[in-house]
């Protein structure tokens, strides 16, 4: 098939994109290094517990990863892209097997093979996008269309995020459902679909808030957290705290007061506050300000790319950073809910790293190719 025949010239990758990742990277490693070090130390009895299992699990997996990436040509993963949908689904349906554990959240989130744990979710914000990406790509015009644009749409990715659901993985439901409706805006859809989706997704979320105590009580929490402060409201109030005792040049790197006996997870969903608390508000919005720039980037290359696959691609991978990123820290600051969502390329998980190293790797194939 002509679209897998690699073309004869390409472009230098995008040198600006890959130094900002490795920026970005190197900066979690060494956040992650200090979050963890007390953790580690109560726990196993070796601070550097967490961040060598994230160098292995994570940072090693991603490398390569990214390399692979990097170096076959990206619309190789359009043939791909049905058998690794299927097999991420696969996936996610023996979670709910033995094969399936709970790790810390008390969920359904993590597959045990043998002696690898992972979350089959943070799989699928890959596949589901080469897929889906792909999908829209083929037939462009069908995107206006309802029932070859728009009820297929819907029912794939229905699919997928009530199988999220049901783990339960909320959070990760709706950050997938959210990149998708952009991604689908962005290759033509009409508005007027799109507010159909937000109709059914705010009806669909307002349920299941109402449905499910522990849902409704975070919202709860969330609008009134001094209500409850020793239990509901106990994280988000320690959480602000940290922030603010970092102040604006922070108690310094390695001194947070926070992060072993008072910050629930200092290593995951709260490890934006330890780098306010650390690094004080200079800090905290110089990292953000460096990931702005890392979405801007990618954001260049999806609009320089040669094809209706790689713009979608890359738009579907950067809503995903992108989105993840500011929920992260919207949530930790007190501006939405409390959420399980960690940090992109920061907070401790071997597959989500992994994962957003392959992603980005994809994304500097499709800069090889730029128009």
């Amino acid at each position: 098939m002509k679209y897998l025949r690699m073309p004869k010239h390409t472009s230098a990758p995008d040198y600006v994109f890959i130094a900002l990742l490795f920026v970005i990277v190197v900066f979690g490693i060494v956040m992650l290094t200090s979050a963890s070090s007390d953790l580690g130390q109560a726990r196993y009895g070796y601070s550097y517990y967490y961040v060598t299992h994230q160098l292995i699990n994570g940072l090693l997996v991603g490398i390569v990863g990214f390399i692979a990436g990097s170096l076959i040509y990206y619309r190789r993963f359009e043939k791909w892209s049905l058998p690794i949908l299927g097999l991420s689904v696969i996936l996610l349906i023996l979670v709910f097997t033995p094969l399936g554990s709970s790790v810390n959240t008390g969920s359904d989130r993590w597959l045990t093979l043998g002696p690898i744990t992972f979350q089959p979710g943070e799989i699928l914000k890959l596949t589901f996008f080469i897929y889906i990406t792909a999908w829209m790509s083929k037939k462009y015009s069908r995107n206006k269309s309802f029932f070859e644009g728009f009820l297929p749409f819907f029912l794939i990715t229905g699919v997928v995020i009530a199988l999220l659901f049901f783990q339960p993985a909320t959070t990760i439901a709706l950050l997938i459902f959210t990149a998708a409706v952009l991604t689908y805006f962005t290759a033509g859809a009409p508005l007027k679909y799109l507010v159909v989706l937000g109709i059914i997704a705010a009806v669909a979320v307002s349920l299941l808030i109402y449905l499910t105590p522990y849902r409704l009580q975070r919202i709860k929490t969330f609008l009134n957290p001094g209500a409850d402060q020793l239990n509901s409201g106990y994280h988000i109030n320690q959480a602000l705290m940290a922030i603010g005792s970092g102040g604006l040049t922070g108690v310094g790197f390695g001194k947070s007061t926070s992060k072993l006996s008072y910050l629930p997870e200092p290593i995951g969903d709260s490890v934006f506050a330890i780098i306010a608390e650390e690094l004080g508000f200079i800090g905290a919005i110089s990292f953000i300000l460096v990931f702005l720039l890392f979405i801007w980037r990618g954001m260049q290359i999806a609009r320089n790319a040669p094809d209706n696959f790689g713009r979608l691609l890359v738009t579907g991978f950067m809503c995903v950073l992108g989105l993840q990123a500011f929920v992260h820290i919207a949530a930790i600051s007190g501006i939405l809910p409390l959420t399980g969502m960690p940090l992109p390329f920061v907070s401790y998980g071997g597959t989500a790293l992994a994962v957003f190293l392959t992603m980005s790797g994809i994304i500097v194939s499709v800069s090889r190719y730029r128009r």
